[in-house]
């Protein structure tokens, strides 16, 4: 039985994002496969016990919600401070933002096994200081890690020019959804509104597709599911929030819920265009939305040429007008869950994560038996 930690998120179940999504579906299949593992949560997690669904669960302190970013670098100090005195044989790292500084901290004797997320020093909603910093925090991560993992082959491809380190690809995972009722709370009908669903920020285009669904000349409303609680959901809010054919939803955690809302979308917005796979992008591929997705290529990478591309707002308000996806609808949705079947299910993510943490462990154990022969 190896003994694994996972720190790098607010904790399981999941209640904020793609990182939680991830921690709570491996911890639990690692539990099954007999591993013991524990997660790092915030101390004011929803969920409050010790144990879930046989994970050990460790609430640290975490003041985010009132230092903001600060305290982020604060719960992860705390974390790796509590690592060193669980003897973990494997430290299982979801991102390296604030918690790299720290990594002389991590104990000497647990194998450190870092997820590199996406390439945040390129994320244009960061100042230039920020930004200097969070690629000195990757070189930090890359140099301290025992093992990297790449959710792209993007990402791979970076880290072996960059650095000329190898990593282990494998990707994020998402769980394919049978038919699912449109909810009856949000006053659209099914096939007769547009879905966007991002975080608020700058290099997630939210403005570029508020302004592409507006310029175009249809009349069908767009969603835009996601917390508008920072400078930048607050001002679009403002700007367009009472706009009858705009509807800020505020954040959706119930899968069903926000499945539903997926799956009857006329089309799926995904602005996301700042590294990695993106977790909500699957998502919604196998909720069988039709996706126009910005045009980079780690979208590229996930979608093909099952789906349509924009750059700007005026893409958008062209392709609406133009209503592609309609013709290209059933291809495209069976194609996009051949990939999530095949090359994103979450069962083959979490074994191969299995695989590659036991593999680790004998290398280690391999050669600590050849220098105390």
């Amino acid at each position: 039985m190896a003994k694994i930690g996972i720190i790098g998120t607010r904790g399981v179940p999941n209640h904020y994002g793609g990182f939680e999504k991830f921690a709570q579906i491996l911890s639990q299949k690692l539990v099954s496969w007999g591993e013991e593992v524990w997660v790092y949560n915030s101390h004011d997690h929803p969920y409050q016990h010790k144990t879930w669904q046989g994970v050990n669960i460790i609430h640290c302190y975490d003041p985010e919600d009132k230092t903001g970013t600060i305290g982020q670098f604060l719960y992860d100090f705390l974390c790796i401070m509590d690592s060193r005195k669980r003897n973990f044989d494997i430290i299982l790292q979801l991102g390296y933002t604030s918690n790299s500084i720290y990594h002389r901290l991590l104990p000497k004797e647990s194998i450190v096994v870092t997820n590199m997320d996406g390439l945040e020093w390129k994320r244009t909603k960061y100042s230039k200081p920020v930004r200097r910093f969070l690629k000195y925090a990757e070189t930090l991560a890359v140099k301290s890690s025992h093992h990297l993992v790449a959710d792209s082959p993007g990402i791979q491809k970076f880290l072996a020019e960059e650095y000329n380190v190898e990593s282990t690809f494998i990707s994020y995972g998402a769980q394919i959804v049978d038919h699912t009722p449109l909810p009856d709370n949000f006053a659209v009908e099914p096939g007769k509104y547009f879905l966007l669903i991002a975080r608020m920020q700058a290099d997630n285009h939210v403005e570029e597709i508020i302004k592409g669904v507006l310029a175009s000349e249809s009349q069908l409303p767009l969603l835009v599911v996601g917390h508008t609680n920072n400078s930048y959901g607050r001002k679009l809010k403002k700007k367009y929030g009472d706009l009858p054919r705009i509807t800020f939803t505020g954040g959706i955690f119930n899968e069903k819920i926000i499945n539903g809302l997926r799956y009857h979308s006329a089309c799926y917005f995904h602005g996301h265009s700042a590294g990695g796979t993106n977790p909500s992008l699957l998502e919604a591929m196998a909720a069988s939305a039709v996706i126009c997705a910005h045009d980079n290529h780690f979208n590229r990478a996930v979608l093909h040429e099952e789906a349509l591309y924009f750059k700007n707002s005026d893409e958008i308000a062209k392709i609406i007008n133009e209503q592609v996806w309609r013709e290209k609808r059933d291809l495209w949705v069976k194609r996009n869950l051949e990939k999530i079947k095949n090359d994103h299910n979450w069962d083959t993510i979490s074994k191969a994560y299995h695989r590659l943490f036991l593999n680790l462990l004998r290398q280690k154990n391999h050669n600590n038996s050849s220098e105390n022969p």
